[in-house]
């Protein structure tokens, strides 16, 4: 979708911002550029969309030379996110999202439809922030607003430069969290460029770490992680990278325990019967039961329902290995609540700490798949 082919920038001082890079973006890929300040990589989104024109080689968007675009035609047709939002002051959110649709030709109402669309999308409701201004909106709504009007054209490609280094840490992974929702539903070809190394390996499926003016090594986040191509690179990911690994590798059947299983509303299980997970009636994760005692309960049989304890530590199969142990952590918790998306959110199994530590030795000896 996004071809590189030796591309060099260097301004009239004799200052080489990007030397000689080729490199690719698949269709539908997340691709994240970081690197410290000068490196080249704001460069680099910035000839994509003509912002920045190359001093040799070629930029090829869905297989079309950039350079033979006109840079108007080009930039309504590519999606830009910046740190500084850019919002017209003077336009509710709604005007905003809708202005690209506006500027290609598409009716108002149209345009206003599917700006409201985005806008929920992104976690806005329409009818609560439409006609509000961005003065009103937060620095986390206004990054929102900034990327519904960048999708509002849907476009095939989506630059996204340190779009949200301007709020804080809360609000910034929360906002990443909305960025990985939102791109498994529109699968857009995204250029992140970032110098926050733990957001580059959290939302990128590929990771380009960058030199002065060059590509040091360009791979998977967990490849990166794992085994760095040059010494610049592992000095740049730091001593503490297997730790790293976690945010990248996820929890699979293979890491979990099945301990015994009841429902809700069984009679308790025999004396002596050690810890059990209580599913609801969907089988859903509801709690956990403590080991049966010797002694029945006061007033004779009891149900599972009456005895069984919150688990409020759980996390999806597939999510990271840095989530299960955080919340094991948070919640103090011997056993953590595994559950499947993809059957309605039922209980796939537990993570003991045991189990847990296992998965976290494969990850740092780097042998934990991407």
């Amino acid at each position: 979708m996004i071809r590189f082919e030796h591309v060099t920038k260097r301004y009239p001082d004799g200052t080489t911002a990007v030397d000689d890079l080729s490199f690719e973006v698949a269709e539908g890929e997340s691709v994240t550029l970081v690197g410290p300040s000068g490196c080249g990589k704001t460069t680099t989104m910035k000839m994509v969309n003509r912002l920045v024109e190359p001093t040799s080689g070629r930029i090829l968007v869905d297989g079309r030379d950039v350079a033979t675009t006109d840079p108007v035609v080009l930039r309504r047709g590519i999606g830009y996110v910046i740190q500084q939002v850019g919002l017209f002051p003077h336009r509710t959110v709604l005007e905003n999202t809708a202005t690209v649709p506006r500027l290609l030709g598409t009716g108002r109402a149209a345009a206003r439809a599917r700006a409201a669309e985005l806008l929920d999308l992104v976690g806005l409701d329409p009818r609560a922030f439409g006609d509000r201004y961005p003065d009103q909106l937060s620095g986390g709504q206004r990054q929102r607003v900034g990327v519904a009007r960048a999708l509002a054209a849907d476009p095939p490609v989506l630059l996204m430069d340190e779009p949200f280094g301007a709020v804080d840490p809360v609000v910034r992974e929360r906002l990443q969290t909305e960025f990985l929702k939102l791109q498994s539903q529109v699968r857009k070809t995204v250029l992140f460029v970032t110098h926050d190394l733990e957001e580059a390996v959290r939302l990128g499926d590929r990771m380009a770490v960058y030199g002065h003016g060059r590509i040091e090594q360009f791979d998977t986040p967990a490849t990166v992680l794992g085994a760095p191509a040059t010494p610049y690179v592992a000095d740049f990911v730091g001593a503490d990278r297997a730790l790293r690994r976690l945010a990248v590798t996820p929890v699979e059947e293979g890491h979990l325990d099945h301990p015994p299983v009841v429902r809700l509303d069984d009679p308790l299980p025999r004396a002596g019967e050690g810890r059990s997970v209580v599913l609801d009636a969907d089988g859903r994760p509801y709690g956990w039961l403590p080991a049966t005692p010797e002694k029945a309960p006061e007033g004779g049989p009891a149900t599972v329902r009456e005895r069984t304890r919150p688990m409020d530590a759980r996390v999806p199969l597939g999510g990271s290995l840095k989530e299960a142990f955080s919340a094991m952590l948070r919640y103090d918790a011997g056993w953590v609540a595994v559950v499947d998306p993809a059957d309605g959110g039922r209980y796939a199994g537990v993570l003991t700490p045991d189990r847990l530590h296992e998965a976290l030795r494969r990850s740092v000896d780097g042998t934990a798949p991407r």
